[in-house]
């Protein structure tokens, strides 16, 4: 009988395949690399996949995020992505929650029932947070890096956190993981120089409680850390016991 997985099975074989099946993700963050990375993670065969986001659309996510359509402005970003991702696999077990990520509400996601968490959410202090507490638990983590203010989707890198550069949000991650006594983060990062966000006069009270400048952003970047982070994913999973 033919399977949307059989040319996948291909690669990895039937028992890669059912290995996948076996596994459950948790993705936190499913905007422009997380919703991507969601989906390859599907894709490829992810039998249940946990998706994190308290956003919702707005119209200038549609440059880089797939939840984001002119249909979906306003509505949740889990939610959108849970109907599109039981869409491509409706055998998965997809939970969508409504959640930002941070110490505060932590506690309400027990990161022990996963079998790998990624990280792909924009805030330090949660990328802290989840960090330290997979750490304690032995949960293996993946975390993005800054894919804003780039251009170069080919100068992102697979290494360990304390073997980045050029990267500001690493460097952060290095100097306050360090302090937590966390020696070790797998993440995806950039070797490209940020670029320096044009002066539109945008940001401000669209960034909310911050007076930060908004970051630049484009279709080709962030896609590609979620899909390099989906890879990730997928190819520690088939070398773990079943």
């Amino acid at each position: 009988m033919t399977s949307q997985f059989d040319r996948f099975a291909l690669l990895v074989g039937q028992g890669g395949v059912e290995r996948l099946k076996k596994s459950r993700v948790a993705v936190f963050g499913v905007g422009g690399v997380g919703g991507h990375c969601a989906e390859a993670l599907c894709r490829a065969g992810i039998g249940s996949l946990d998706i994190f986001d308290g956003d919702v659309v707005s119209v200038t996510n549609i440059n880089r995020q797939v939840v984001a359509l002119h249909s979906t402005i306003g509505l949740d970003k889990a939610a959108v992505m849970r109907e599109r991702l039981m869409d491509i696999n409706p055998e998965a077990a997809i939970v969508a929650r409504k959640l930002f990520y941070l110490p505060e509400t932590a506690g309400d996601v027990d990161l022990s029932a996963y079998d790998y968490v990624v990280d792909a959410v924009d805030t330090v202090t949660a990328k802290l947070e989840l960090a330290c507490r997979a750490h304690a638990l032995g949960v293996p983590l993946i975390s993005s890096m800054g894919a804003a203010n780039k251009l170069d989707p080919t100068a992102f890198v697979v290494a360990d956190i304390y073997e980045t550069s050029v990267c500001p949000l690493a460097r952060i991650m290095r100097t306050e993981l360090r302090k937590r006594g966390v020696l070790s983060l797998k993440v995806v990062y950039s070797r490209e120089t940020p670029i320096k966000p044009g002066q539109g006069g945008i940001g401000g009270a669209e960034w909310g409680k911050t007076s930060r400048p908004l970051p630049a952003s484009c279709s080709f970047v962030p896609p590609a850390a979620g899909l390099i982070i989906a890879g990730e994913v997928i190819k520690d999973l088939m070398k773990m016991p079943s």
